[in-house]
């Protein structure tokens, strides 16, 4: 069966990129790309995905609305927030991790390192 994850950055190049380097990486992983937040929480109020993975930073909707939103549907849904921003006090990571945010990935990431937080979140694929 497969682990459905939801990847939202409104740049098709990450998504595409993500799609491409995950599930290469993970026969297990079906990934599912959007590219505006809205499109995303379609899916999310789906309830059929295991993982979602988003950018902080869109133009219809923020990462942090996007996460607000999706717990509201899915409480215990896990979240992977990426961001290409440094460390600001006021920034959407910030209150996300108030909120209960466990994992954050920097721009530009290491996919192996995306990878251990996913498996660390929903045990995708044991090396």
């Amino acid at each position: 069966m497969a682990i459905k994850i939801l990847v939202v950055d409104d740049e098709v190049d990450v998504t595409d990129y993500l799609k491409f380097e995950l599930e290469d990486a993970c026969s297990k992983m079906e990934i599912i790309c959007k590219n505006s937040g809205y499109d995303a929480l379609e899916v999310v109020q789906s309830g059929k995905i295991d993982l979602l993975i988003t950018d902080i930073a869109m133009p219809d909707m923020d990462g942090y609305e996007l996460f607000s939103r999706s717990r509201e549907l899915i409480e215990d849904l896990p979240i992977i927030m990426m961001t290409g921003f440094g460390y600001d006090p006021n920034h959407a990571v910030v209150k996300c991790k108030k909120d209960g945010l466990k994992d954050v990935v920097f721009k530009p990431f290491d996919i192996e390192k995306l990878l251990k937080k996913i498996e660390q979140r929903i045990g995708a694929c044991q090396s």
